[in-house]
């Protein structure tokens, strides 16, 4: 098995629906190239296309996001994207949102109800009640050794758009996170964004003022109450099994080292027989959830970044680097150099 074949038995089914590329058609054809081509090559309806009730694979939109800025030579495309899109593409999650009593209330209802616009996406808000600021984070939950960093940055501009709809038309982060490398000129994130920008971090997401959470909205509670309500009946059929939050745990763990059982089972408030039962419905174990992690952040380390291999031996808590080119072979079939190589290549629709 190739590290091509690795990557396309994640989360295929995983689904988002069809307002999550509002504009794409428009703004492709005034790039001077075929939307229709670029759609049809992703094996995605046109019609499916900025309609709010149709569903696309998650792996698809990534696929033609990436493929619109090789196609238009547009390194932005994803920002670009992401001005003609606002809260309006979430529907009825974007009444609740704005419904809310303040903007805190508003982002847990994005949260808790994401479901029901995409199975694929996590879009929430740590408050760090230890820090000076708060952090919002977007992030996949099953495709994430998937190319995606024009969606990344779609989903990041248009964030930024809803923040001004309930928090103002002033509202700037402090300053805008991205896993990956700048797609062309660094100056133009600053430019698009109105802050700061750090490239290479471990989320992408933004940080900004913790007060704007209790910032109070319209606090319409009829509209809010009967919002919530179509949502509850409205959520997309998952693909997604419990091992995610659990993953999660592991991967913001992996740089300590601390990778017990006890550990991880107390990040989640469970005992560890519990988890361990958890795990074995899921039919597989603890051991192979954190080997399971360890591949898929490999491969979003070697894919989006140029660290050395002796700093991604110890992002994925391996004391030596010959443990981690080891590791590689056994899940990619080749050494850690060469797999970053083969990842770097464009992958098939």
């Amino acid at each position: 098995m190739t590290a091509d074949d690795n990557f396309l038995t994640l989360g295929d089914m995983s689904s988002i629906r069809g307002s999550s590329l509002q504009g794409f058609s428009e703004l492709v054809d005034d790039l001077g190239a075929d939307p229709w081509e670029l759609l049809g090559d992703a094996g995605i309806d046109p019609a499916a296309v900025g309609d709010p009730e149709s569903l696309i694979t998650a792996r698809s939109v990534l696929s033609v996001m990436e493929n619109a800025a090789r196609a238009t030579g547009t390194p932005d495309f994803g920002r670009r994207l992401a001005q003609r899109q606002g809260i309006e593409i979430l529907g009825v999650l974007g009444i609740a949102a704005r419904s809310s009593s303040t903007v805190g209330d508003a982002l847990v209802a994005v949260d808790e109800h994401m479901a029901t616009y995409s199975t694929e996406l996590l879009a929430r808000v740590d408050p760090q009640p230890e820090e000076r600021l708060a952090c919002f984070e977007w992030r996949l939950r099953t495709l994430d050794a998937v190319p995606h960093q024009q969606s990344a940055e779609l989903a990041l501009g248009v964030a930024l758009r809803i923040f001004r709809v309930l928090a103002g038309d002033t509202f700037t982060p402090d300053v805008v996170l991205l896993r990956h490398p700048p797609l062309g000129d660094p100056a133009g994130y600053a430019e698009h964004f109105g802050c700061p920008v750090r490239f290479e971090t471990d989320r992408h997401g933004f940080l900004f003022r913790r007060d704007l959470l209790h910032r109070p909205l319209s606090d319409d509670v009829a509209v809010h109450q009967l919002a919530l309500r179509y949502l509850a009946d409205q959520a997309i059929p998952a693909d997604v099994d419990d091992r995610t939050p659990a993953a999660e745990v592991i991967r913001r763990m992996l740089p300590t080292g601390a990778l017990s059982l006890e550990q991880v089972a107390a990040q989640l408030a469970v005992h560890p027989r519990s988890l361990q039962r958890q795990l074995a419905v899921q039919e597989t174990t603890y051991q192979q959830l954190v080997d399971d992690t360890r591949r898929d952040e490999a491969a979003r380390l070697l894919r989006d970044t140029d660290l050395p291999l002796a700093q991604i031996a110890h992002l994925l808590g391996y004391t030596e680097q010959s443990v981690f080119s080891r590791s590689c072979t056994r899940w990619f079939g080749t050494s850690p150099g060469r797999t970053r190589g083969v990842l770097r290549e464009p992958q098939p629709s």
